[in-house]
């Protein structure tokens, strides 16, 4: 888990190449208004789909790199948890799409999110560029 994951107080509930479960508190990710910050949101569904996309590249010995994501907030929260969870939408040899739904402790859709990652090889393994 990166500085940003723990400055947010974020918890894995569970991870595998087939998904990732995480919680984070409400109090202390809000903004000015006391509503949970979108970007304390994006960065939750980040790191689930990113877990997962990780955990899936490993299992074809590669590493996942971010390329696209893109949220949409659906209602605010101004207490409690919040749930992320990313489902496959592809998960392929190259590319693995997650969307992540975030959820409030009365299960419902605070915002939906959608992260594509590369499946690249590690940086040992990849075959020298040309000049």
């Amino acid at each position: 888990m990166g500085e940003v994951e723990r400055k947010l107080g974020i918890d894995v509930v569970e991870a595998s190449g087939r998904g990732a479960t995480a919680r984070m508190s409400v109090a202390g990710n809000t903004q000015v208004h006391g509503l949970l910050h979108g970007g304390a949101t994006m960065a939750l569904g980040e790191f689930v789909g990113s877990l997962a996309a990780s955990l899936h590249a490993a299992e074809q010995g590669k590493h996942a790199v971010g390329i696209e994501i893109s949220g949409s907030h659906h209602h605010g929260v101004r207490d409690g948890w919040v749930t992320a969870r990313a489902c496959p939408v592809h998960l392929g040899r190259t590319v693995a799409t997650y969307e992540v739904a975030v959820t409030d402790e009365a299960s419902r859709r605070i915002s939906t999110i959608r992260i594509t990652a590369a499946l690249v090889d590690p940086p040992q393994t990849r075959p020298p560029t040309a000049p």
